[in-house]
């Protein structure tokens, strides 16, 4: 019943060495039942699921019944988690293969939450429902922003309860991205001490996500160059929407460069650099404000795995390592930068740019206002009334504000433009996902699938959103779960 849905599948990564990954199916579940398809995300990928009843949608997406050309997987990795080094693995996860659309592009197509594997230690390898519509909500949205991410295909509830701190529904979130492999991995495979294992590893990444660098006179330093370039993109990216990832270990850092993991995630209501919503994160290492610092000290830890394929001189190796390293600062404030002048609608560069971007966030931080409304509010959406914004500070911020925008040849049309293309009306509010997830778990699934939809549309006013873009005044509080 699997073959008509067009899946093409290749399955590259199971052919590695068996230290790479462990070949396992997932466990079948009691009675599955879907609850969330995504029909756009299918029709990208070229698949078809119009054939397939309700009952065979739900065995589908939870591996139930698999399809006849999917060589499922479990992948290994390792991991810095909060510092400390670890090996891990999928141990709630199966890759069941990669499937390329008629684009010839390839995508992961994982199960998370389907049962325990070699990696497990001593979990369950099962996933509760909540996490699983919060990675699906969070990560549709993530896309909607233009921001690299895994995706989301399914939700299934699997009949069977999970034990937490409490008994909760169970349940398999069906998770596409370029490709599951991460700095963990490259961590795992050094770990081994074969350089042979290393250097398969590097060229089966270049040859599936960086092809151009086969020509390269130093493939290993490209790929170092060029996962910092990525990893600089998306966290300013991050910077830009106030969204705080929540568990920046090295096994969450894709090296496609896409945002993978939606645990302890968040987005920043009151702008606070040290804002924290991970219930596990008691120091504030992944801090928002942090979240560049940490993105360099990942890169650190993957520049560490390719130090034997840089050079057959270490120290030589070292030395062109650290000099990409430390490239970074330079890279990510410009980038940074820019990103901000694009916020504020702002052409060209001029050199106290910087200080009218700062002060700026000096100011929100102060007088404690909502990020993503303060823009709105420079772009003359007014959302609600907000006496701060007639605070004195503010008001000679803006007279130079005003000036600056004259500058360049700028125009009105010209810089609302460019600030309505990356300051987005709606992001996913805390308050609102903690709202429609709890409907879903009642099996009331209008609110999700009404919040869904009007998240994909974050840069326009799609319907009556007002409701969606007030902030919640509990948020100081919030705090969110790992879920494992």
């Amino acid at each position: 019943m699997t073959n008509d849905i067009n899946w093409n599948f290749d399955n590259t990564y199971s052919k590695l060495p068996e230290p790479f990954r462990e070949i396992i199916k997932p466990i079948k579940v009691k009675n599955p039942n879907l609850i969330l398809l995504n029909k756009s995300l299918a029709q990208y990928l070229d698949l078809d699921f119009s054939g397939l009843n309700q009952s065979e949608l739900s065995a589908l997406f939870t591996g139930n019944e698999l399809p006849k050309d999917c060589n499922s997987i479990a992948q290994a990795y390792a991991g810095h988690q909060f510092g400390h080094f670890t090996m891990l693995g999928d141990g709630r996860a199966v890759l069941i293969g990669e499937h390329t659309n008629k684009s010839n592009k390839k995508y992961d197509i994982q199960f998370k939450g389907s049962g325990k594997t070699a990696f497990s230690r001593n979990g369950d390898g099962r996933a509760a429902l909540g996490p699983m519509l919060r990675e699906y909500v969070i990560s549709e949205a993530m896309n909607s922003l233009g921001i690299p991410t895994t995706r989301s295909l399914a939700v299934v509830k699997t009949g069977e309860e999970v034990i937490r701190e409490t008994s909760l529904p169970g349940a398999i979130l069906t998770r596409i991205a370029s490709s599951h492999i991460r700095v963990g991995t490259f961590q795992y495979i050094a770990a081994r001490g074969k350089k042979d294992e290393l250097k398969v590893l590097l060229d089966y990444v270049i040859n599936r996500h960086y092809p151009n660098l086969n020509s390269s006179q130093n493939k290993a330093i490209g790929l170092l160059n060029i996962v910092l370039e990525k990893q600089i993109d998306l966290v300013v990216d991050w910077m830009r929407v106030g969204f705080i990832h929540g568990v920046m270990n090295t096994d969450n850092m894709s090296i496609s460069g896409e945002t993978i993991d939606y645990g302890p995630c968040a987005f920043m209501d009151i702008y606070d650099p040290k804002t924290v919503f991970s219930s596990i994160d008691q120091m504030g290492r992944y801090a928002y404000c942090n979240q560049p610092v940490i993105t360099k000290w990942n890169l650190s830890r993957f520049a560490e795995c390719l130090i034997p394929l840089i050079d057959k001189d270490q120290d030589k190796a070292i030395q062109f390592a650290t000099q990409i390293i430390n490239s970074f600062e330079k890279k990510y404030e410009e980038k940074w930068l820019n990103m901000m002048r694009d916020k504020l609608g702002l052409l060209g560069t001029e050199e106290k740019d910087k200080f009218l971007i700062l002060d700026l966030l000096t100011w929100m931080h102060q007088k404690k206002v909502d990020y993503t409304n303060t823009f709105c509010h420079l772009m003359n959406e007014k959302i609600i009334e907000d006496k701060n914004y007639e605070d004195k500070d503010f008001q000679d911020w803006k007279k130079r504000w005003n000036e600056r925008l004259k500058t360049n040849n700028n125009t009105p049309e010209k810089f609302i433009k460019l600030m309505k293309t990356v300051n987005p009306l709606i992001i996913p509010r805390n308050h609102k996902v903690e709202e429609v997830l709890k409907e879903a778990e009642l099996n009331n699934l209008k609110p999700i699938n009404q919040f869904i939809e009007i998240l994909s549309q974050p840069y326009t006013k799609n319907g009556d959103i007002l409701n969606y873009q007030i902030p919640s005044d509990l948020d100081e509080k919030y705090q969110t779960f790992c879920g494992t």
